[in-house]
């Protein structure tokens, strides 16, 4: 009886928070969830906009690296990046620049300083998508089907696949990250939640720290570092603010409730 209410009270909240929300967002396919839309310049440059996929990346690099020591931006378009950013080696240009190695191979150049219809063919529309195409999609399965999975988000449960060592996240570049001492990772706590009947939240530092480090997060996501600081509602959560920074677009959505609250009512 208390499990049948707890999927009822989930269910409550979610349709609350739809409602709250105005409208219903369409359930993306896996391998679309955490893809961004870049186009700050491109259009007005006559090339059709960069769709930047997360599970690319997220493969091969932590979080923390790709938004704290090369510097993007948390949400989309607020990076403003140019071509010719690129082609001076930051943002993309910090990796793709023909010189960089991953797995003893070449990452690809992302931006040519000429134009010419060969560039183009061979490197532009590596990252300028054109059209949907089914190869990406392809990849993606291929790439997914012998990882973790999960049943909301693109399918795939990543912390599962980091902690089992079958996919292993780097989290420094020699000439862009600083060496640093390795802080005390702070102990699991429980967050008490407001609803009745909701089972408590198990927020674990260790979790995060593997892809976020703490500069991610603190102190532009929680401005205080001390349990219970920082106050907070799943509406505003919802919004995109403080976990939702991040979950619902990148990370598991928080309709997945059970990831969170995981800690059995006393």
């Amino acid at each position: 009886m208390k499990k049948i209410s707890c999927v009822l009270l989930f269910l409550l909240i979610g349709a609350s928070i739809t409602w709250a929300a105005g409208t219903k967002k369409r359930k993306l396919p896996p391998y679309e969830f955490g893809s961004v839309t870049i186009n700050n310049y491109s259009q007005q440059s006559g090339m059709p906009p960069v769709v930047f996929d997360h599970w690319i990346h997220r493969q091969y690099y932590t979080c923390r690296l790709c938004h704290v020591d090369v510097g993007f931006g948390m949400s989309a378009g607020a990076t403003k990046i140019r071509a010719a950013d690129n082609i001076k080696g930051y943002f993309c240009g910090t990796c793709h620049n023909g010189r960089t190695t991953h797995n003893k191979k070449a990452v690809f150049d992302s931006c040519a300083k000429e134009y010419s219809r060969e560039a183009y063919n061979s490197r532009c529309v590596k990252c300028h998508e054109i059209e949907k195409s089914t190869l990406k999609e392809d990849q993606f399965f291929k790439f997914a089907q012998n990882l973790p999975k999960e049943r909301f988000g693109n399918g795939i449960n990543w912390e599962k696949a980091e902690s089992e060592g079958l996919i292993k996240p780097i989290d420094q570049l020699e000439g862009v990250s600083i060496n640093k001492a390795k802080l005390k990772i702070q102990p699991d706590f429980a967050l008490k939640s407001k609803v009745e009947g909701m089972p408590e939240i198990i927020f674990s530092h260790k979790k995060h720290t593997v892809w976020n480090g703490c500069e991610l997060c603190h102190p532009e996501i929680f401005m205080g570092i001390k349990r219970g600081a920082t106050k907070y509602t799943m509406i505003e959560l919802f919004e995109g603010k403080y976990c939702g920074v991040c979950h619902d677009k990148v990370a598991f959505p928080q309709s997945d409730c059970q990831r969170c609250h995981t800690k059995a009512v006393q």
